[in-house]
């Protein structure tokens, strides 16, 4: 290989992973969906960079005291490992737990690790609000893997944020920390074609440990609307305060370019 041939490949190199942009993400140290939705979902050029976040126990159910233990947990050291790489966006990367702290805490959540890291932070249930809101979407079908009381405040939080919930959805049994991500994609659509309603002109699909992303497409076929998740929200809103268009894997039509977004 001759040297111009090298060149030519590191640049290759260079402009499918990384150099326009860096995400930092903080992702629930059991959470196995949120990395590789990430990886789906990235444009040529923007690399992800990931931290874990602990404070709640692997082992217990996933209940509104274990997510608001998870969101009012230390930040410093997973956002100070996570500043050493200059992110330019940070998400944070569980859903429910600001949600169950309500609108105040994950806005100030936001504004805290900005702070701490310097980078612009945007937060699961914050991302969920940015899309709908994009999507002028203010009546909504709601579902997640949650525990129906997270699920109830979800709706408030929702609510607070002027999107009311006209139908929903909760997961049948109880699902432990594992058992939320090893839902299939299949069992994600059913719950939400089950969530869905004629009022409803939008659904979503809340938690970033569920595989939605595998299922938004299909979703809308079905449905004739728009779906929203977490993680396709939260990459919606990084890549709009970045101002680089969505990446080549289709995922529903928050994520199409500006131009054809209804």
């Amino acid at each position: 290989m001759t040297s111009g041939q090298a060149m030519t490949n590191a640049d290759a190199m260079h402009s499918q992973s990384r150099g326009r942009a860096r995400i930092g993400v903080l992702v629930p140290f059991t959470n196995t969906n949120l990395e590789p939705d990430m990886a789906l979902l990235r444009p040529q050029g923007v690399s992800m960079h990931f931290a874990r976040l602990g404070g709640y126990d692997q082992n217990a159910i996933p209940d509104a005291g274990q997510m608001a233990g998870l969101g009012a947990s230390e930040l410093e050291e997973p956002l100070g490992l996570l500043a050493g790489v200059k992110p330019d966006v940070i998400l944070y990367g569980c859903t429910s737990a600001t949600l169950t702290h309500g609108v105040k805490f994950d806005q100030e959540l936001a504004a805290r690790a900005e702070a701490l890291s310097g980078a612009k932070t945007v937060t699961a249930a914050g991302a969920l609000v940015m899309a709908l809101k994009a999507l002028k979407a203010d009546e909504i079908a709601f579902a997640s893997p949650y525990v129906p009381a997270i699920n109830d405040m979800a709706i408030a939080f929702l609510k607070e944020n002027g999107i009311a919930t006209v139908s929903r959805a909760d997961v049948e049994g109880v699902l432990d920390n594992y058992g939320q991500g090893e839902m299939s994609p299949e069992q994600v659509h059913d719950l939400a074609v089950r969530a869905d309603s004629d009022r409803a002109g939008a659904v979503v699909l809340s938690c970033t440990d569920m595989r939605s992303v595998e299922t938004v497409d299909r979703l809308e076929q079905t449905l004739k609307k728009p779906v929203v998740c977490s993680n396709q929200a939260m990459i919606f809103a990084a890549l709009r305060y970045l101002d680089i268009e969505p990446g080549p894997v289709q995922c529903g039509r928050l994520l199409q370019h500006p131009g054809q977004r209804p």
